[in-house]
């Protein structure tokens, strides 16, 4: 069957984009990363309607007035129970993917985002607030499994020269998500008392697209082949993607990657954590993703209203300035998305992080001088726009691709989980403490920010090496001499050994 297979794909090795490459990573992330996107932006509209949601109920079931105090606490906690969600997603996403499959786990989840949106949908005619707060947290389990699963299976599935372009195709979907939140939250559409149980359950209608049409489509070729070994099921998804062309040189590559591996069997996080052999690449992980989120990209889309007002921008333009924040969003999205294979990995994330820090320090300069000079208040939107610009670019899509990038198919699950965790763990401490840190410091939080942008920039230029057109090999190889690891040992194959059939591999005891 191999050998059939191969025959019939005796050109030169496919590399340009198709349109089932394109349409896979669209369809992952319409019913994925643009839910996650939305879900971030969507409670900000309705945030009044929702606390008096909560006090009403307090009235009528324990006849009790809560305070100002207490119902931001609630509506906080209804911001953030999205990222604990998102973090007990991330913790599940090794075994998902390892059982399952990248494809597989993600059609699973979406049960995750029907349960949410009827829990939200029908909280307001329940008369329960524990149903948002519930139907918050499991459509945040959804996201924090497809926010990891998404950019792995698209990474992997991607040739070298188009890993990049893919990959961003999530974050495109992210801003996407965010706009469209944003639009329908409008005072005009669902923006109003009555509708804003639906605008919290929307998240359904992409899903049902999803599960229609995601299944039809073949599995990650390199988990087929190098974790389940089945070749012919392999190329058959390699063709499926890019019908013509020479496979040859890729498998090759992934039987290389096995042969390098000690086991197949996939890494845990405690066995990633004590490896040696990728400890900078974890170390860099780390610092991508907390600095992703603590950069104060969530502190804006989450109370993006409650920062225009501070501003000084008149109430009734307050929902329009943000929907035109959401424009920006996408619009520098998709221009990282085709820049990235141009300009490279680094590039994008040392700008956007600088420029991002220009920023934060513009709004703190801005606001505190806008009493004093009234045109200041135009300043400090700016910053706010300059900030999602500035992340949208780079520093919102590169970390989930350079964690795919910079470990093999044994590690990769627990980079992601290892990622995914630190990820979500930063996005709810800055959702439910950025309303009090802004109370205590006022303008002066973001200069927090603005230093924590600084350091990710400083290390990556320091530490995090260009990874356009690299395997997956050669990127492990240009972390060696950083973790004092020998060539010998990086490609030790100890406990596996490979025999040659047709130019493929089989695992052989």
């Amino acid at each position: 069957m191999a050998e059939e297979l191969l025959l019939e794909n005796n050109g030169k090795p496919s590399t340009h984009l198709t349109k089932p490459l394109l349409a896979v990573a669209f369809l992952s992330s319409f019913g994925s990363s643009m839910l996650y996107g939305y879900n971030l932006a969507v409670v900000n509209s309705p945030s009044q309607y929702i606390k008096d949601f909560y006090n009403e109920t307090m009235v009528e079931q324990y006849d009790w007035i809560p305070g100002e105090e207490l119902l931001t606490v609630f509506y906080s906690l209804t911001v953030s129970i999205f990222a604990i969600g998102g973090m007990t997603g991330a913790l599940l996403v090794g075994r998902l993917v390892t059982k399952y499959g990248r494809k597989g786990t993600l059609v699973r989840a979406t049960v995750l985002v029907f349960i949410g949106g009827a829990l939200m949908g029908f909280s307001r005619r329940c008369r329960v607030p524990a149903m948002v707060i519930l139907g918050r947290f499991i459509t945040g389990v959804h996201s924090g499994i497809s926010l990891s699963v998404v950019p792995m299976y698209l990474g992997e599935i991607a040739p070298k020269n188009l890993r990049g372009f893919l990959s961003l195709v999530p974050s495109i979907h992210i801003c996407v998500g965010v706009f469209i939140a944003q639009v329908l939250g409008l005072s005009e559409l669902l923006g109003k008392e009555e509708y804003w149980p639906l605008l919290l359950s929307l998240v359904v209608f992409p899903t049902i697209i999803q599960l229609m049409l995601l299944p039809w489509f073949p599995e990650s070729p390199r988990y087929l082949l190098i974790e389940k070994g089945n070749i012919p099921a392999t190329i058959e998804a390699m063709k499926w993607y890019r019908p013509k062309g020479d496979f040859q040189a890729e498998v090759d590559e992934m039987q290389e990657e096995q042969r390098s591996l000690s086991s197949v069997q996939t890494v845990s996080v405690w066995g990633l954590l004590r490896d040696r052999c990728v400890r900078w690449q974890v170390i860099t992980i780390v610092v991508v993703n907390i600095g992703m989120q603590l950069s104060g990209i969530d502190a804006i889309w989450f109370y993006t209203n409650d920062i225009f007002k501070n501003a000084g921008i008149p109430e009734p333009h307050i929902q329009y300035t943000t929907v035109g924040t959401g424009a920006i969003e996408v619009i520098s999205g998709m221009l990282g998305c085709f820049t990235i294979e141009r300009l490279g990995r680094r590039p994008l994330m040392i700008g956007g992080f600088l420029f991002m820090s220009l920023c934060c320090s513009g709004i703190t300069v801005s606001v505190i001088l806008q009493a004093e000079l009234p045109f200041m208040r135009y300043i400090s939107v700016g910053c706010v726009v300059g900030i999602i610009a500035g992340f949208c670019i780079g520093p919102g899509g590169v970390p989930f691709l350079i964690t795919a990038e910079l470990f093999k198919q044994s590690h990769r699950p627990a980079a992601y989980t290892v990622a995914g965790c630190l990820n979500w763990l930063s996005n709810f401490t800055i959702g439910f403490v950025f309303p009090f840190l802004e109370d205590a410091t006022g303008p002066y939080c973001y200069l927090i920010f603005c230093a924590i942008c600084l350091g990710v920039a400083v290390y990556t230029i320091l530490v995090i090496p260009e990874t356009k057109n690299k395997t997956f090999m050669e990127i492990s190889q240009m972390f060696a001499a950083k973790n004092n690891i020998t060539e010998e040992e990086l490609t030790s194959n100890a406990h596996l050994k490979m025999a040659m059939m047709n130019g493929y591999g089989t695992l052989v005891e």
